[in-house]
């Protein structure tokens, strides 16, 4: 299709060589604490919800035991307030000893016994955002051989209390320090956040070589005002940022707050659905203990994860911005396929949107329209008009193939469709038309 072509032209034109670790090569998942339970250190208080290694472990068991591992959710990531105000006798970053009395190696193990992966957080400056100990520049290479010595999987480096000239030194040299462990280790650089997050301050070529993803932002709260703003930011800035993500190196616009408290459904699925177009990690920060059944279907839809997912590794776009608040986001995926997303910033009642394939720039020639929530299918030619209603601040999500290119029984349970409305409906007895 032309639009497949354009996209995937401009972004072999831009196209930097990733950071040669081998890692990420399709965005990491899993789930990450900082929305969700910040720097809560209060254990004799509240204790369930406090950081420390039960709160880790729980989550742990959740990914493992409740069908999320199998999904693709294995980081279960630390961020701030996890170490003791003092280094040891050595000199190396310790855990807090009340609040993670078995240690960090020792909580990795626990990760790695149940088939996930342990993320850990630090910072450039002489403190945390928190106030807790640094990795300045002269602890660098110490710090990254005691998260290497402690088998951890991925780290993110903050920037916090440093400055610019300590950041571009930083940055690379961390990169370098993990590499040469010898152990793999993703690197989250929060370096373009405390930048501008767009050139000419960002250099996303060099952030290509040396980080596996990267914060450009700022972080994300538990509000629609919240994610409307990330989403605004990065597809405004999307040909900027676009050509800089690929396998091993993705732009993050921050974890998913799916399940929290501050989204509707339909939000949450509009969060979901625009990760899935943007290739961006899905980081959750919800209590995996608690989360209702509508936010776990969500974030369990193995449509959204597979277009999230796609080996391409292309960041979407922002295709069509109507006067009317209507837009639509387009992702060309493997197989000559793409996904869709129709998008309402309307606050008033659904909208039915009409137009067609072609007037979106698809070539002639009939597709097959899965629609990610409703798990329906419909057949179209790329003239024959059609019309999607879509709720307010909510999204219509399809993937997009030539008939019979998509799978659509990998989407469902014992070959059945998912969802209260189609449990003994079978595949061929859907009604081609989307509500």
């Amino acid at each position: 299709m032309r639009l497949f072509l354009f996209v995937l032209t401009s972004v072999l034109s831009g196209t930097s060589i990733a950071l040669d670790n081998g890692l990420m090569r399709t965005p990491p998942m899993g789930w990450l604490a900082w929305e969700r339970f910040r720097c809560d250190i209060d254990c004799d208080n509240d204790p369930k919800n406090c950081i420390s290694e039960k709160l880790f472990t729980d989550m742990a068991d959740r990914l493992a035991e409740d069908g999320w591992r199998e999904l693709g959710y294995v980081y279960v990531n630390i961020d701030d307030c996890w170490s003791s105000m003092e280094r040891d006798q050595q000199g190396r970053l310790q855990a807090d000893p009340k609040r993670f009395p078995m240690g960090i190696h020792n909580l990795s193990h626990y990760m790695h016994a149940r088939g996930l992966k342990l993320g850990i957080y630090g910072d450039m400056g002489s403190h945390t955002c928190g106030g807790y100990p640094g990795t300045p520049l002269d602890k660098i290479e110490l710090d990254a051989q005691t998260f290497a010595d402690w088998e951890v999987d991925m780290f993110k480096y903050d920037g916090c209390y440093s400055n610019a000239s300590e950041q571009e030194k930083g940055y690379p040299l961390m990169s370098k320090a993990l590499n040469a462990t010898g152990r793999p280790i993703g690197y989250s650089c929060s370096w373009p956040a405390y930048q501008g997050g767009l050139p000419p301050k960002v250099n996303y070529t060099q952030l290509g070589e040396i980080c596996n993803l990267w914060r450009n932002y700022g972080d994300i709260q538990d509000s629609w005002g919240s994610v409307l703003s990330i989403v605004d930011w990065f597809f405004d800035n999307q040909d900027v940022l676009a050509p800089a993500a690929g396998p091993g190196r993705w732009n993050d616009p921050d974890m998913l707050i799916v399940g929290d408290f501050g989204l509707s459904l339909d939000q949450s699925q509009t969060q979901m659905s625009l990760w899935a177009i943007m290739a961006a990690p899905l980081f959750m920060s919800n209590d995996l203990r608690t989360i209702s059944a509508d936010a776990r279907r969500i974030l369990q839809n193995k449509a959204l994860i597979g277009i999230n997912q796609d080996p391409l590794g292309i960041q979407g776009r922002r295709i069509v911005k109507e006067k009317s608040g209507i837009e639509v986001f387009f992702r060309p995926l493997q197989n000559n396929g793409s996904a869709l997303v129709f998008f309402s910033r309307r606050s008033d009642m659904p909208y039915r949107y009409q137009t067609s394939l072609k007037k979106l720039n698809y070539v002639t020639g009939s597709y097959e329209l899965f629609n990610a929530f409703t798990y329906r299918t419909m057949q179209v030619k790329d003239a024959t008009d059609f019309v999607v209603s879509v709720n307010p601040s909510g999204v219509v999500t399809f993937l997009v193939s030539a008939p019979a290119k998509i799978n659509r029984r990998q989407f469902y349970s014992d070959g059945k469709l998912q969802g209260p409305a189609f449990e003994d409906a079978e595949e061929n007895s859907l009604p081609p038309v989307f509500l």
